[in-house]
């Protein structure tokens, strides 16, 4: 079962401030499968993490274009479902093309500049809340799930809204 601990204990411990009220914390022992997950295998990004900077950028140009959700699901499925590696333009030119979106316009913005203050300022309003990992799931500015969690935190969390 998961243990809820007080946000302002837990943020002022991770970060010295807090916004939310409480952060839900649990370790799911199940794998992968469990969920409907595939396991990457050989994959090499098994042992590292890439830099999504690239990724969250070129995802606001999505939204901007009305794409938010199909480009987001697409990248995820790079990353998670078929191992590639979201730091790389190939990728997430891949990526926009499968969705509907000009890849050289996206790239072309994205390396502007055009989305670094806009991402820059969703990262440290995530910090000033206490975000201390992905995803992390802000429900109703009052709880906050992080990590990938099972059902029942998620039920839990709201069962207190």
């Amino acid at each position: 079962m998961a243990s809820v601990l007080s946000a302002s204990r837990y943020a002022a411990r991770r970060h010295g401030t807090a916004r939310l009220c409480q952060v839900a914390h649990v370790r799911d022992e199940r794998p992968p499968e469990a969920d409907g997950l595939r396991r990457r295998a050989g994959d090499g990004l098994s042992t590292r993490i890439p830099n999504t900077r690239r990724a969250h950028e070129s995802t606001e140009y999505a939204r901007e274009k009305g794409k938010l959700l199909e480009y987001h699901r697409a990248v995820f499925d790079k990353f998670y479902g078929k191992g590639e590696d979201i730091s790389q333009w190939e990728v997430l030119r891949d990526a926009a093309l499968q969705v509907g979106l000009d890849a050289d316009e996206m790239q072309r913005e994205v390396e502007s500049g055009k989305y670094t203050a806009q991402v820059n300022a969703m990262v440290r309003e995530a910090q000033q809340i206490g975000v201390s990992g992905v995803p992390t799931y802000v429900l109703n500015d009052r709880y906050a799930i992080v990590g990938a969690q099972p059902y029942e935190v998620f039920l839990q969390a709201l069962k207190k809204l």
